[in-house]
């Protein structure tokens, strides 16, 4: 077989084999096929597109280029959530305790974050001593004792897409439904688990940017995942302002722990729920999604799901007393607070822009070389549809130095207040085929 026939074939639009996808990715991942060529194919892709069965192909292919995780000892059917990214995203440090403290199986496997602010792993390393790196043995055995693990992706998985994308990055082919949902789902495939919840996400602060592409997106990985033999399926929620109100590391995690208190903000505690829902049903720990949603509540009302984040964070060698008390979390030398220039409604936040200001402050990582800034950040005091009087603070800010003039500019730039303003419709769809 020859590279330069693939490519051919993908150019003139014609449906790649299963052989002809595990022999690009197996050459590409060894070094015998070289960048340019690859490019090529990248390109045609691009423009050509692929079937499902392609990108279930392509998929597979990548989650078998290194290591893959064998959960199989851990009892019961462990559920996994992804999210496609997006700013305030806070869900699964609320989730995993919560959805474990209803008996289901949370083996939770994430990343850090490059850009507005860290990653899951990066937000719960704000809390003291705990550890997010541990052996697959560790990582069964707290999941089988207390339902519930967070720890950082272990050995090489699915070293053929860090591959793909690094090409793809330098190529312009990054934003291609294909590559994208293989992507992500030759990770999650790799991870181990059995069920899969997605949560796509669509609006200024997320990638897809229309709903269009973020329904062919969950569409795509939902196929992909029952193809691939997972229990998989994806919401399509809105990202066009930031969810909950804390941007920022510590900030998260203070409010997470609000919200598995029940007080957390309204937004996020409604996407709580309708993901953890999707869980527990995927868990097979209740029949339907009203059955599952009252146990959550019940839990978060009983202090169960609170009492089960205390378990995690002492599990894997955190602090337990930031529940109740918060300043043992990072702390910033400032606060400021952003006043309102004119009276009116928020009409408008442009979330991925907010997320940049909160990475300013050091919340985020320009670079994979840069450190975080665990203590500072943003919490919103007015979201969209909210009135606000001139002078009235719309937004707090967490510094560690006296000069925040840029992010401040950057705050009000992409604030918007007028006469009227309407509350984004949070949960677009729900996809499960």
């Amino acid at each position: 077989m020859r590279m330069v026939d693939v490519i051919k074939n993908k150019r003139d639009g014609k449906v790649l084999s299963k052989e002809e996808i595990e022999f690009v990715v197996s050459g590409y991942t060894e070094g015998s096929i070289p960048d340019y060529q690859v490019s090529a194919l990248l390109m045609s892709i691009f423009f050509r597109d692929m079937t499902d069965e392609e990108i279930t192909h392509l998929t597979m292919a990548m989650s078998q280029s290194g290591d893959t995780i064998d959960l199989s000892e851990i009892k019961g059917i462990k559920v996994d959530k992804h999210s496609t990214g997006g700013v305030g995203d806070t869900t699964t440090l609320v989730l995993a305790p919560l959805v474990a403290s209803v008996g289901a199986a949370v083996a939770k496997m994430s990343g850090r974050g490059l850009g507005h602010t860290g990653g899951t792993l990066d937000k719960l390393e704000a809390i003291p001593g705990f550890e997010i790196e541990m052996t697959n043995d560790r990582f069964i055995e707290l999941v089988n004792k207390s339902h519930v693990a967070v720890a950082g992706q272990s050995g090489d998985l699915a070293p053929a897409d860090k591959k793909f994308y690094a090409l793809r990055d330098v190529t312009e082919t990054v934003d291609s439904i294909p590559l994208i949902a293989s992507s992500i789902m030759s990770k999650k495939i790799a991870s181990g688990a059995d069920a899969i919840v997605l949560d796509v996400t669509t609006g200024d602060g997320a990638f897809m940017k229309n709903l269009e592409d973020a329904e062919r997106l969950a569409h795509t990985m939902v196929r992909i995942g029952k193809l691939a033999n997972r229990q998989t399926m994806a919401i399509i929620s809105d990202m066009s302002q930031p969810l909950g109100n804390a941007i920022g590391n510590a900030n998260e995690i203070q409010e997470a722990i609000d919200a598995l208190k029940g007080n957390g903000p309204a937004d996020l505690m409604e996407m709580v729920y309708v993901l953890g829902s999707q869980m527990v049903v995927l868990a097979e720990k209740a029949e339907t999604l009203d059955e599952a949603r009252k146990m959550l509540e019940e839990s978060i009302a009983s202090g169960a799901a609170l009492e089960k984040f205390k378990v995690m964070v002492e599990n894997q060698g955190g602090d337990p007393r930031v529940v109740d008390q918060p300043e043992l979390l990072p702390q910033a030398k400032y606060k400021f607070e952003l006043p309102a220039k004119e009276s009116g409604v928020i009409s408008k936040m442009v979330a991925d822009q907010i997320g940049v200001a909160a990475m300013l402050l050091g919340a985020g990582r320009r670079t994979k070389e840069e450190a975080i800034d665990y203590a500072v950040g943003l919490y919103l005091n007015k979201k969209v549809g909210d009135s606000v009087e001139k002078g009235e603070s719309l937004v707090t800010i967490y510094s560690n130095r006296k000069e925040i003039k840029d992010v401040e500019a950057v705050l009000y730039e992409n604030i918007l207040i007028s006469e009227t303003g309407t509350e984004p419709k949070l949960i677009h769809k729900v996809i499960t085929e």
